[in-house]
């Protein structure tokens, strides 16, 4: 193994940890369904975009992408430098 392959290898290793990480501290969407709220403010209702469901649906999305796009660059690079 070359030490390129080495290097991509454990940065994918770090992006798919970073993702797992990320999708467990989330929490389920169907926590509260049987909870019948009234249509009452909350604190979370009015505060939605800066709490931390919120904060990790985000990350979530750009380590995802992030993801992705360092496979596609990682196996152009390798399948072009005959590695």
């Amino acid at each position: 193994m070359q030490a390129l392959e080495i290097v991509f290898g454990v940065l994918l290793l770090l992006f798919a940890l970073a993702i797992i990480v990320v999708v467990l501290l989330q929490e389920g969407s169907q926590k509260n369904m049987g909870v019948v709220t009234g249509g009452a403010d909350t604190f979370l209702s009015k505060n939605k975009a800066r709490s931390v469901d919120a904060f990790l649906a985000r990350w979530t999305k750009v380590i995802a992408i992030g993801f992705f796009l360092f496979v596609i660059v990682m196996n152009a690079i390798l399948y072009f430098t005959g590695a």
